[in-house]
């Protein structure tokens, strides 16, 4: 029997080439964009501090039933990342992702006392 997986992907990269327009139209969108705003979502979250560097960070939560589909999540979130920038003309360069497979991820302090007590 397997269990569902939950996949937190990362995809970084640098905004490239933006016009003036582009970068007016990030930098007053900026607060919707703010770090402290961040989260894994399955549609995924947008970071950015254009004032202070061109770069960005989707975060993006994901599922699947086996180890490999962690694979097939990255991919999705590299497309949808790439589609959102696509989608606004914005150029990037430099995209890289990092996934992680929330249930090989070692326990916290607190899980790690609530699996001894059996949850409690």
């Amino acid at each position: 029997m397997s269990s569902s997986r939950t996949f937190r992907i990362t995809v970084r990269g640098v905004f490239d080439g933006l016009t003036d327009a582009q970068r007016a139209a990030l930098l007053a969108d900026a607060a919707a964009h703010d770090v402290l705003r961040a989260a894994f979502t399955p549609e995924g979250s947008l970071t950015y501090d254009i004032a202070a560097r061109p770069a960005f960070v989707f975060r993006f939560s994901d599922t699947g039933e086996e180890e490999e589909d962690i694979l097939e999540a990255t991919e999705r979130a590299e497309t949808t990342a790439k589609a959102w920038l696509a989608e606004r003309g914005y150029g990037f360069k430099n995209l890289r992702s990092t996934a992680e497979d929330l249930s090989q991820a070692p326990m916290g302090k607190r899980q790690r006392r609530a699996a001894r007590t059996g949850g409690a």
